[in-house]
């Protein structure tokens, strides 16, 4: 399959770009600063540019099968419109292109889940990481008013940790921990799994940890 990755050299990015590779799929990486991935493969295209730019994320996107995101604010302690002015540019060029499966990584700190979330999501983050949330929620209600195949994906707090393939995921999950974390690999392993899997189109999926793949 051939995919367009937005924030592709970020934390999360960087995943989603391995393991894609590692899935024979061919990968289009979009990114500001090529020298920041430092990935090298056959099936990998760096592809530089700025989501705020219109036209470098049309020519992108022309082509491929899928787009995922992974774009995050550069501050998580302050709005970037640059982001969500992105994901504009990104649902009206996917759409424009006829490209209609986005998988977007959000977070399980935006208001329709974190009451779900735990503790320390639900009452700490929403002081914390205020702005940030914000950006989310603002990125969610566009790509829901979208006529694209969405989906949309609420993680929890995200960690370096390895790839286990051991966590839960479902439209209704509840968490019983103070605090709910997860690997930016295995989140990064649910969002690859969107692209052959219809069962979360135009759906949330909540991620948390767990002993097995299981749905709620």
């Amino acid at each position: 399959m051939k995919i367009l990755i937005f924030g592709a050299s970020g934390a999360t990015g960087r995943h989603l770009v391995k393991q894609a590779l590692d899935q024979q799929h061919y990968v289009t990486a979009f990114v500001r600063d090529p020298a920041k991935l430092t990935i090298e493969h056959n099936n990998l295209k760096l592809v530089q540019g700025n989501v705020i730019n219109y036209q470098e994320v049309e020519n992108a996107i022309n082509g491929h099968d899928a787009v995922l995101s992974a774009l995050g604010a550069n501050s998580p302690f302050r709005y970037d419109q640059v982001v969500v002015d992105g994901m504009e540019n990104i649902i009206k060029a996917m759409q424009a292109a006829k490209v209609e499966r986005l998988i977007y990584l959000s977070t399980a700190g935006v208001k329709a889940s974190r009451r779900d979330a735990g503790f320390a999501i639900r009452f700490i983050a929403p002081k914390l990481l205020r702005t940030e949330i914000a950006g989310h929620e603002a990125r969610e209600k566009m790509i829901k008013q979208s006529y694209l195949k969405w989906t949309i994906i609420h993680a929890p707090a995200l960690t370096n940790g390895e790839q286990k393939k051991e966590y839960q995921y479902g439209e209704n999950l509840k968490a019983t921990s103070f605090l709910v974390a997860l690997s930016r690999a295995d989140v990064a392993d649910f969002m690859l799994k969107q692209l052959t899997d219809n069962s979360y189109i135009c759906k949330t999926a909540r991620l948390m940890p767990g002993q097995k793949s299981t749905i709620y």
